[in-house]
């Protein structure tokens, strides 16, 4: 097969890894054609914060020679994946977008890692991240903001930024993100993608680097929803080193894509549907609540009265795990280490964790310790947890009446570099509608709905009860079909 590398770019993942294991395509011509991609795109959009081609092309070239050798090679074989730089690969630095890991190369591949490899995927490089995950627009790495493919004057989202960046850009076919408050979503209705949130336990967080313990998850960042469901496929099932994982059998989550609809039962929280919500936004959301009525859905009004209280909850829970799980970097064990001459040790913990730390890791360390001290513990973070029950109730009694829930994703389209940085408040508030799901655990998934009226990406989001993932692919791929979206901004000629 003699195909240009435009042409090859253009290739689903099913059909370019067919070809690959059947021998018509090599996976170095695969690898070369996003490389090249990479080199044209990556000057303007910073999606990476390391891609070695030479690497690369080795990954490729072994592949190959299996495939000569006539050995049997995985479903992904020869599939480039873009990495989150909070996912440890072994032998490459892992940083986490931090000067703190800055020289860090870990000892060991991630479950979700040694699971692309074993399908015959290559890893890509490792994409620019909002420091240890805690931002919504990928600013806060300590290395370089990411830039927006559709307009490289706004933000990517976050923080999985790098990894949507690069997806929308062409620049590899699909990701790995994770998703703590809403960070594979927000930036997947960024830039243009779908962006899967498995349920709490489906994917192993085993060689995720912890940022919040009990809300990130692993997921994939995709051109389509077939995509999405393909690299799920790989990097979900039961992980004996990871005591979070759920002990399911393995599931095939293509098998549901293409049946019908009818009589499916959508619920539209009104919560979400209010004050805050941009008229566009409003608009795309209302127009696939007409597309799933025709489609044979019932949809029903549903409310979750303590949907209000979620932004507050999360953000007492999640800087209050970030506290503790980010006290292991003390210079002493490994990573940065702030050091001068006669200092104590005590000296030496605040410099490395002064120098080290970005501002908005060192915001949410000190907002976790507040919450945690002793004086704030119950009126707090004890407060927030029974908060936490009662969203996650809310859902269940939404969902004892429907199957799935539809909602914006976000309040607004992307916005400009910088627009909110000086307003920690309004950062937070992008992540208003995305962060119900990481508090109760629950599968949800973004979906390209059309664009602004300046032509910005849109999206919408779909919601399911735990491990029901099957059925909300189901859903998001019938709904794709009708929207008529275009490609996006992949498919530009570059």
């Amino acid at each position: 097969m003699t195909l240009s590398k435009q042409r090859i770019r253009q290739l689903s993942v099913e059909d370019s890894c067919r070809a690959v294991r059947e021998g018509s395509l090599a996976a170095r011509e695969v690898a070369e054609a996003y490389l090249e991609s990479a080199r044209q795109r990556e000057p303007e959009v910073h999606a990476f914060l390391r891609l070695e081609p030479q690497e690369v092309l080795q990954q490729a070239e072994l592949l190959d020679e299996r495939i000569r050798k006539g050995e049997a090679v995985g479903p992904l074989a020869g599939l480039p994946v873009a990495v989150k730089d909070v996912i440890v690969t072994r032998g490459t630095p892992t940083t986490c977008g931090s000067r703190i890991l800055e020289n860090y190369r870990p000892p060991y591949d991630a479950t979700v890692i040694e699971r692309l490899r074993e399908a015959g995927a290559l890893v890509f490089g490792k994409t620019n991240c909002d420091e240890f995950a805690m931002g919504s627009s990928t600013e806060n790495s300590a290395y370089f903001p990411t830039r927006n493919p559709w307009d490289n004057r706004l933000v990517p989202g976050g923080s999985s930024g790098g990894s949507a960046a690069c997806v929308a850009a062409g620049q590899a076919p699909v990701a790995l993100g994770t998703d703590t408050g809403g960070s594979i979503r927000q930036p997947a209705a960024f830039c243009g993608l779908v962006g899967l949130k498995p349920t709490y336990g489906r994917v192993s967080r085993y060689g995720l680097v912890a940022f919040a313990s009990s809300l990130d998850q692993i997921g994939p960042l995709a051109r389509n929803v077939r995509e999405a469901a393909l690299l799920l496929n790989t990097i979900a099932g039961h992980d004996h080193r990871d005591s979070t994982s759920a002990p399911l059998e393995p599931e095939d989550f293509t098998a549901r894509l293409g049946r019908d609809l009818k009589g499916l039962r959508v619920g539209v929280p009104q919560e979400w549907m209010g004050e805050g919500l941009q008229p566009e936004i409003r608009h795309r959301v209302e127009f696939a609540m007409r597309q799933l009525e025709d489609l044979g859905c019932r949809l029903d009004p549903v409310h979750l009265p303590h949907n209000r209280y979620a932004i507050a909850t999360y953000y007492i829970i999640a800087p209050a795990e970030a506290s503790s799980n980010l006290a292991r970097y003390d210079g002493v064990r490994y990573g940065f280490r702030a050091t001068g001459g006669g200092e104590s040790l005590e000296a030496m913990y605040r410099a490395t964790r002064s120098s080290g730390f970005g501002r908005e890791v060192k915001r949410r360390i000190m907002l976790g310790t507040y919450v945690l001290s002793a004086g704030y513990y119950d009126a707090y973070f004890v407060k927030a947890a029974r908060v936490r029950r009662l969203i996650r109730q809310d859902l269940d009694q939404a969902f004892e009446k429907v199957q799935l829930l539809l909602g914006p994703t976000t309040p607004s389209p992307p916005f400009a570099l910088g627009e909110k940085l000086a307003d920690p408040l309004q950062m937070y508030l992008s992540d208003v509608f995305t962060v119900t799901a990481n508090l109760a655990g629950i599968p949800g998934i973004n979906l390209p709905a059309g664009s602004t009226s300046e032509g910005l990406p849109v999206g919408i989001q779909l919601l399911a009860p735990h491990f029901q993932e099957s059925r909300l692919l189901q859903a998001a791929y019938a709904l794709e079909q009708v929207l008529g979206v275009g490609r996006g901004a992949w498919d530009s000629g570059q």
